[in-house]
């Protein structure tokens, strides 16, 4: 039933959010993989991760000084040994007595409270203190952090830094990952060449190989050097196919039109994908084509740089991210325009922009000249501002909904 709706919208030129909605209705999560924790650096949990015991284990102290079961100001203590990290003290404290001990060392049996070693004046086999202490002061508790059993990483969570240490803090040597999706790269066009060759008459630089592939793995694909489909139908399909053979994904930029050197939708047809979107109501990205094979997904983006970055990061991210099952964290959702944008009549705009905080109001300052074959605009751009259709001037001060772009923070 999905599959035949997405077929009826096929033929219509969809709005962003119809578009990327048919994406995800079509992608289908990667089976999962156990992964050793040292290696699941931007890793999706296929599983919660749960706490194996109370963090911290024991109770323990927050500061260097000396554990203690009461201590008044002015009053002796009898220092009887040492409480440090990994050699807790073995024998219980007594009124009276004092065991030094180090931040994060067991607290001794006895003892209910650590006085900092700066409150108190050190006698070499006594001490006197210069305050009192509550019970409980400078003391960590077992499960203070975690307790054992609760949830502390959800299915789902991408994992960072932060989220490494909580899951080795819970107790987890391996965790169950997504597994990565395998993306091939390709670009259309006799004109392209590789980076820092020389130009001949009517050649570019391939600028869109290395920039889709640098965004595949920032939505965690794993990703071969990109490939250069030539303006042949033949060439082109030999190529697809290969491409096909080993991906979950393919990305071609360019050739999806309907020029008579574009080559790239009839040589996937007769590869059995299955053309499930073509043209999305957005500028720049309107010649946009997404398809199907079995549960393989293939992307065609335009060929202009910034409207293929532009239609990766609506479309082909999302769709990468759902794969791994990765749900990722709310941004800023709107902003107000810090000048009035042209708007297009017909179709939705990505306005590249910088996000400033202008007193509590956060803005969004139009990145440059908003062209599709400016790579420039993209450089230094937060997010995209989407400008709804319309006639004339959308004003300076309108408040505009945002869409994310990649960061490499």
């Amino acid at each position: 039933m999905v599959l035949e709706r997405m077929c009826a919208l096929a033929s219509e030129l969809l709005t962003v959010r119809d578009a990327r909605e048919l994406i995800l209705s079509a992608t289908s999560r990667l089976e999962a993989e156990r992964v050793e924790i040292a290696a699941a650096l931007n890793r999706a949990l296929a599983q919660d991760v749960e706490a194996s015991g109370d963090v911290p284990p024991f109770p323990c102290s927050a500061m260097d000084g000396y554990a203690v079961l009461s201590a008044a100001a002015g009053g002796p203590l009898r220092l009887i040994g040492e409480s440090r990290a990994g050699a807790p003290f073995p024998d219980e404290v007594c009124d009276g007595q004092a065991v030094r001990i180090s931040t994060g060392a067991a607290v001794p049996d006895g003892a209910i409270a650590v006085i900092r070693q700066e409150d108190v004046e050190d006698l070499g086999d006594r001490i006197e203190p210069s305050r009192s202490v509550n019970e409980g002061e400078n003391i960590r508790y077992p499960g203070e952090d975690m307790a054992a059993g609760t949830k502390v990483l959800k299915a789902g969570t991408v994992l960072g830094a932060a989220e490494l240490g909580a899951a080795v803090a819970a107790g987890a040597g391996s965790v169950l990952a997504v597994r990565r999706p395998r993306a091939a790269v390709l670009s259309t066009g006799d004109e392209l060449r590789p980076p820092g060759e020389r130009l001949g008459p009517g050649e570019i630089y391939n600028s869109n190989a290395l920039m889709l592939t640098a965004l595949a793995g920032r939505f965690g694909a794993i990703t071969e050097p990109p490939r250069i489909l030539p303006d042949d139908r033949e060439a082109t399909e030999a190529g697809l196919s290969e491409a096909l053979s080993g991906s979950d994904v393919v990305i071609v930029s360019g050739g999806v039109s309907v020029g008579p050197h574009d080559h790239v939708k009839p040589a996937l047809r007769a590869l059995g994908v299955r053309e499930l979107l073509w043209g999305v109501a957005l500028a720049p990205g309107k010649p946009t084509w997404f398809g199907l094979r079995d549960r393989q997904l293939v992307f065609g983006l335009p060929g202009n740089p910034v409207s293929a970055f532009v239609t990766f990061s609506l479309f082909a991210g999302p769709a990468l991210l759902a794969l791994q099952g990765a749900t990722s964290r709310a941004r800023a959702a709107e902003a107000v325009l810090a000048e009035a944008v042209r708007r297009n009549p017909q179709r939705e705009q990505a306005v590249r922009v910088r996000l400033e905080q202008r007193g509590a109001t956060l803005t969004a300052v139009p990145n440059g000249p908003q062209g599709s074959h400016i790579v420039t605009s993209l450089l230094g751009a937060d997010a995209l501002a989407m400008i709804a259709p319309g006639e004339g001037m959308l004003d300076a001060g309108t408040t505009v909904a945002l869409e994310p772009l990649p960061s490499w923070d």
